[in-house]
């Protein structure tokens, strides 16, 4: 394990605000990116990322198949090993301030007690086909639901430990997943072009089908109104839907081709979202519809997943092996 200090982190890089095609300087938006390569012994794909509840940032490596630890006070990285075949896509903090892990490789959700670095492994249920385990969301009621791009929705009772899977409306494609502040759980279908609520009751989904055909929903976020925010990976678009009155809005990414990834929606309803096409990661204000865009200093960055608390909004650059952090206040 290698360490690194703050002098080898990269600077603050400059942002812009695009209102339609032009640009415009934001001097009421500020707000500063710093970055930081892994330092890690091994290439680990890192993938997703979640704060941890001791100020670090946990991070799924992918590729090397363990659950990453990251303290920007020192810039170190720790990386803890899941066991051979993990492929862990997903990572959120539960409301028992431990890491879930969905895990691919393994057909598991992982939890990773903090700090003492226990696990425990929800495996899918004997017989079922592979899931590829996508992303994870908790409901009101503490129970964590999930996708498998395969194919697959399932949820975990975690009193019971009881973990049940079903097959997804139309097949292949289930990817982001999230709660709103009523308890509502809704996916998005990647391949299906489709967002969906789930009936907590009965697993049941019932499909909320978006405007812009073949769109490639790829991940979802609730706003502090319920309303969903959606990546749409093909359409070059992030796209709102209200689902108290049934309505749709559409907003395309700055830039020539720009290919949406990962969304999140911070404490003050500002939306964030990556471009894979632009290099870049954007700010949306929702009251003036104009976007903000940080830039990378490193050429295929790969943000698939940002995820944040108050003031912060953190970002795991797949491509580059380096983990960043946008600071709001």
């Amino acid at each position: 394990m290698q360490s690194i200090t703050r002098r080898q982190s990269c600077g603050v890089l400059a942002a812009a605000v695009f209102s339609g095609p032009a640009l415009v300087p934001s001097a009421a938006w500020a707000a500063s990116m710093q970055s930081w390569p892994l330092g890690t012994s091994q290439p680990t794909g890192i993938h997703d990322v979640a704060p941890a509840p001791d100020g670090g940032v946990w991070f799924t490596a992918q590729r090397s198949g363990h659950l990453g630890w990251f303290d920007p006070g020192t810039g170190r990285s720790e990386l803890i090993a899941l066991g051979a075949g993990s492929a862990p896509h997903g990572v959120i903090q539960g409301p028992d301030k431990a890491a879930w892990i969905t895990d691919g490789g393994l057909g598991a959700i992982v939890r990773v007690s903090w700090p003492d670095r226990t696990m425990r492994f929800f495996a899918l249920p004997a017989g079922a086909p592979p899931a590829n385990l996508n992303t994870a969301t908790f409901d009101a009621d503490g129970n964590l639901w999930f996708t498998g791009q395969s194919g697959v929705i399932g949820k975990l009772v975690v009193k019971s430990a009881t973990v049940t899977v079903r097959g997804a409306p139309r097949g292949r494609g289930p990817y982001g997943i999230c709660t709103t502040p009523r308890g509502d759980v809704w996916w998005c279908s990647l391949a299906g072009s489709f967002i969906a609520r789930i009936d907590r009751r009965t697993g049941d989904s019932t499909i909320v089908e978006p405007p812009t055909r073949n769109q490639g929903a790829r991940r979802v976020w609730s706003d502090s109104r319920g309303r969903l925010w959606v990546s749409e990976w093909l359409s070059g678009n992030l796209s709102r839907h209200d689902p108290a009155h049934g309505s749709w809005r559409a907003w395309r990414l700055p830039g020539g081709s720009p290919r949406p990834y990962a969304v999140y929606v911070d404490e003050r309803d500002k939306v964030w979202v990556s471009d894979f096409g632009g290099n870049a990661v954007f700010r949306f204000d929702p009251d003036s519809e104009r976007f903000e865009r940080f830039a990378f200093a490193r050429e295929a960055a790969g943000v698939r997943q940002m995820l944040g608390h108050a003031g912060e909004v953190w970002l795991p650059e797949s491509g580059t092996e380096h983990v960043s952090v946008i600071r709001t206040s």
